[in-house]
């Protein structure tokens, strides 16, 4: 093992509690995309008193941050994610995802001058549907990196991430309140829309190709069941294997919601929650490094079985990834069956276990950051 490397580890055993102070915090105290206040200043003050160079509210973005250290030759950028679930809290464990890439970036800071090491964390808020590092992206963010890396709690470790391509959109019909029992004939039931649509999008499924995934749910039904609903609302998620598959699908979906306002006489909106995520272009070089220093670590990786899925997800690291070089490993929590998105995956977050992936992951990012550096 390099000296490098050896240092690098080091510091992060030498930060352990105060990682893992950072990750329960943010565990403690989730917040929702483009409402991580308590967070980003927390991640921010964490990383100031590390030594880095911080700039809150980076490019506008009232909780997005860019911290830096270090001015060598060789780019690294840490994504730093803390938006949490509606509902569900820190169920897809972003809480260690930040504690990870701020653990990495220390310690790559400790031997950045003498291993070529400019050290950059970016604090992306509204990973879960709301499109941060895509806004990130369109304002000049990542452009120039060497190497873009971040680590995911999972059920299992799995090296290498394959995100599919989504679109996000809110849904919207619009009808006429009546009497439901008195004047039914009068109303124009936005229910009734809804039922129709998914059920043409259940028909449809049968002719998608299995790489297409299409699920939402209803955010607002209706008010009374004595009143004819006038105005239902939904969020739905439409994923594929790329992007131009993704736009074919789109189009046939939203055909479906269509089909729901012509038949009922709904007015219909349809409204991007955000711009659609990419898939995910891995580094081989980078991924090969991470397998590797991973297994040194002791983890064991991976590649199938039911526990592994989490590497299809969607994430708006697909997007960065198609402009630099990057990676996106699975670390596992040993939760399974629980699994990411489920209340109870949130409770796997914390703890022993998710303590030791913490810290492994940190060490694995870092690892492989001064493998690249020295390529």
């Amino acid at each position: 093992m390099s000296d490098f490397k050896e240092a690098a580890r080091e510091s992060i055993d030498s930060r352990a509690r105060a990682l893992i102070e950072l990750s329960q915090r943010l565990h403690d105290s989730p917040e929702i995309g483009w409402h991580e206040f308590d967070s980003s200043r927390d991640v921010a003050e964490v990383l100031a008193g590390m030594g880095f160079g911080i700039e809150r509210g980076y490019l506008g973005l009232p909780t997005a941050l860019r911290a830096t250290y270090g001015a060598g030759p060789f780019r690294i950028g840490l994504m730093a994610e803390y938006d949490a679930l509606p509902g569900l809290g820190h169920a897809c464990g972003h809480n260690l995802i930040t504690a990870m890439s701020v653990g990495a970036a220390y310690a790559l800071a400790q031997v950045a001058d003498a291993a070529g090491l400019t050290v950059e964390v970016y604090g992306t808020p509204a990973e879960e549907g709301g499109g941060g590092k895509i806004e990130m992206l369109e304002r000049g963010a990542f452009a120039g990196l060497d190497l873009a890396m971040m680590a995911h709690p999972a059920p299992v470790d799995v090296a290498e991430a394959r995100p599919f391509a989504v679109a996000h959109s809110h849904i919207e019909y619009v009808g006429k309140a009546a009497h439901a029992a008195a004047f039914p004939t009068l109303g124009i039931n936005a229910a009734d829309a809804f039922t129709i649509a998914q059920t043409s999008i259940a028909l449809l499924r049968q002719q998608l190709p299995p790489t297409v995934r299409v699920h939402g749910v209803m955010t607002n039904a209706g008010e009374a069941p004595n009143a004819i609903p006038e105005r239902t609302e939904g969020r739905w998620y439409v994923r594929a294997a790329s992007l131009a598959e993704l736009d074919d699908v789109q189009e046939r979906v939203e055909k479906c919601f269509h089909a729901g306002a012509l038949a009922t006489g709904c007015e219909l909106t349809i409204t991007p929650e955000s711009k659609p995520y990419a898939e995910f272009r891995t580094d081989r070089a980078a991924l090969d490094f991470y397998r590797a220093n991973a297994e040194t670590l002791g983890r064991k990786l991976e590649s199938e079985g039911p526990a592994t899925q989490m590497a299809t997800a969607s994430t708006d690291m697909g997007n960065v990834s198609q402009i630099v070089p990057a990676i996106h490993p699975y670390i596992g929590v040993d939760s399974f069956p629980v699994l990411n998105h489920q209340k109870e995956f949130a409770d796997h977050c914390i703890g022993l276990v998710a303590e030791k992936a913490l810290l492994d992951g940190a060490t694995a990012l870092a690892w492989t950051a001064l493998d690249m550096a020295s390529a």
